[in-house]
């Protein structure tokens, strides 16, 4: 048996002003930070030790990491950035207001938007796109893969694929793993760990600065998984998160 644990970064800006984030590259607020101290903290004292981590590319999941590691007294640990972690690509949405577009095309076709597993967003600009496209954060894209908007399956694809090619070599070899990503992200690799149904997805909600613990088995299918830290706060903070996805 082993065990790897899965982070979503702390609440970032946007998060906290309910815009559309995406690929994005926005930092996290003043919450994120504390969220990714006491996720450290908890981490220490509960004696996990890593090696290696897993990340995205973008500033918000590796500020965490960073904070993280720090505070576990990791600083200088190997860390792994990949893009294929990133948050899903919202596509013309990045930026824009949640309760805004839900005023503007209604809450149902947000709805559908943000938590169904095929159905992507209106796809980014043309100008937008260049513009992304020209960022150095993204300089690790392949052309032929970077996106103008993303479905959670586009999503899976991407982090699932990632995790066979360079996580489960890791894992095999004994190294002792975080993932540090995004919400999406680790919808897709929980998706799959779980084998998941997917109108089930929607419902699974990951709260942001909470350590997602899963146990594997030799083959790395999963026994259990749990929260680490006060379990009536991680319920609580799982409950926003759902009402988040009311409108």
């Amino acid at each position: 048996m082993c065990k790897i644990v899965l982070l979503r970064h702390g609440e970032s800006m946007w998060n906290k002003e309910n815009r559309f984030t995406g690929w994005t590259d926005v930092g996290l607020s003043e919450k994120g930070i504390e969220e990714a101290k006491e996720a450290g903290e908890i981490l220490k004292k509960e004696s996990w030790v890593f090696d290696l981590v897993f990340t995205s590319v973008l500033k918000r999941a590796i500020d965490t990491t960073n904070i993280v590691l720090e505070q576990m007294g990791l600083a200088g640990l190997e860390i792994k950035y990949a893009w294929e972690l990133n948050e899903r690509h919202y596509g013309a949405l990045q930026g824009l207001n949640k309760s805004e577009m839900a005023k503007k095309y209604g809450e149902e076709q947000v709805r559908i938007w943000r938590r169904s597993y095929g159905v992507r967003p209106p796809e980014m600009e043309e100008e937008d796109c260049r513009r992304q496209n020209e960022l150095e954060v993204f300089k690790s894209v392949p052309v032929y893969e970077m996106p103008r908007t993303e479905s959670l399956a586009d999503t899976c694809a991407r982090a699932v694929d990632y995790w066979q090619k360079e996580i489960v070599p890791a894992i095999k070899s004994n190294r002792k793993i975080l993932i540090s990503a995004h919400g999406n992200s680790l919808r897709a690799l929980a998706k799959y760990l779980d084998n998941i149904g997917d109108k089930e997805i929607s419902e699974l909600n990951i709260p942001t600065g909470v350590p997602l613990v899963y146990e594997l088995d030799d083959d790395l299918k999963p026994i259990r998984h749990y929260y680490l830290g006060d379990q009536d706060a991680i319920a609580k903070k799982i409950d926003a998160v759902k009402n988040q996805y009311k409108i």
